[in-house]
């Protein structure tokens, strides 16, 4: 999902607070939007702190824009609220920049905060565009020949209808010799030729969850011993945002999805709430018992949260 990324200028302390916030949210609709003119003096070059910025960006227009403003020689059409807010706020999503101010504020003053603010939001809305485009490249085009990633390699998906192994519904085997830079297994998936995409999504969606069980329970049966711990239940999840919880009761649950990463960062994620079967809580006694196993977790749960993921959506 989209972060939205958040100012704020507070008119009752001379520094502005920066903030930034992961969680969902509904952006409206695209609508006809009038466009006032607002044209400040042109200005320098853009830079921040030495990084230079870019001249011209795509993602400049939000579908609900109602102002606008020029910005390092850049137009930036923006979506404008008034509010009853005690503060100007300013926030970069995907649609693009939202701006709401106090009744009571002039014009004057927030056209002085935005250019204030013009390298802030200029970088921000470049790499809300770079992230959009990144995951608008994530999306799995469903169709013979699709390449996804197994257990950090990749995998080649081939329509089979002649296969022998229909109960099973598709067969991994790897391909040898593995190509330069290609994937290193292919999928065999028992569909004929004109199968539909959704039919493919769920043939190999049905074979990875299975993968993933067998793995993630092979994995929990690997490190249990090594904490101390005892699981008894483990359950797969398709949760958006969590790729895994852990209950009192010894109850795991995983996030099929995971099955696309490399086994080490699988890994840590089991550890992970196997740990919290001992220690409930993200305190310094649980990341110590989660080094005990894996001293380099650090560096796993980075790896976690920078690789990007094919989009099942």
């Amino acid at each position: 999902m989209a972060g939205l990324v958040q100012l704020v200028l507070d008119f009752f302390s001379p520094t502005p607070h920066v903030s930034t916030d992961s969680s969902a949210r509904a952006w409206p609709s695209p609508t006809a939007a009038s466009s006032p003119d607002i044209t400040p003096s042109r200005a320098t070059p853009p830079t921040q702190g030495g990084v230079h910025l870019p001249q011209e960006i795509q993602l400049l227009e939000h579908p609900q824009a109602s102002r606008r403003i020029q910005l390092r020689g850049t137009t930036v059409l923006y979506l404008f609220r008034r509010s009853r807010r005690r503060t100007i706020g300013m926030a970069v999503g995907p649609e693009g920049l939202e701006v709401s101010a106090p009744r009571w504020v002039p014009w004057g003053e927030i056209e002085a905060a935005l250019l204030e603010k013009q390298d802030w939001i200029l970088r921000k809305l470049s790499e809300m565009q770079a992230h959009q485009q990144r995951l608008q490249g994530l999306r799995i085009d469903w169709r013979d020949g699709v390449e996804l990633p197994y257990l950090g390699q990749g995998m080649r998906v081939v329509l089979a209808p002649d296969h022998p192994f229909r109960e099973r519904g598709a067969q991994l085997l790897p391909l040898t010799p593995e190509p330069a830079g290609g994937p290193a297994h292919q999928l065999r998936v028992g569909l004929p030729h004109h199968a539909t995409a959704q039919q493919l999504r769920d043939a190999v969606q049905a074979w990875l969850m299975r993968r993933a069980r067998e793995h993630f329970t092979e994995r929990l049966q690997h490190f249990a011993p090594q904490l101390g711990v005892q699981w008894r239940k483990l359950s797969l999840s398709s949760a958006a945002t969590r790729w895994g919880s852990a209950s009192a009761d010894g109850s795991i649950r995983l996030n099929w999805r995971l099955i696309h990463f490399k086994p080490d960062i699988i890994d840590y994620v089991v550890v992970h709430e196997l740990s919290h079967l001992q220690v409930m809580n993200h305190s310094p006694a649980f990341w110590d018992t989660v080094g005990q196993v894996i001293p380099d977790y650090a560096q796993r749960r980075t790896q976690l949260k920078d690789e990007a993921l094919p989009r099942w959506d």
